[in-house]
């Protein structure tokens, strides 16, 4: 049902320690099997992952606090990966 291109699972490998104290994936075939697991979310824009955690009722005081979340990883185009660990 997820489809997470090149660029998003090159950025959870090089990223995921900042959510998880060890490695959860050593490749992209793996990554992609994390992901699509735990449900992870790509959206747009920084915009969209304020969205996101509204809708999951979170109470955002500061928005740029939430893009500084570990769940949240910048993939560099625009776009961020949300992995809810």
């Amino acid at each position: 049902m997820h489809e997470f291109d090149d660029a998003v699972l090159e950025c959870f490998l090089e990223n995921q320690l900042q959510l998880f104290p060890e490695r959860v994936a050593e490749n992209l075939e793996a990554a992609e099997s994390f992901l699509e697991e735990c449900m992870a979310v790509v959206v747009d824009s920084a915009d969209e992952v304020i969205e996101f955690f509204e809708e999951e009722g979170l109470d955002i005081e500061d928005p740029d606090e939430i893009l500084d979340a570990a769940e949240v990883f910048d993939i560099g185009d625009g776009r961020y990966l949300i992995v809810e660990g």
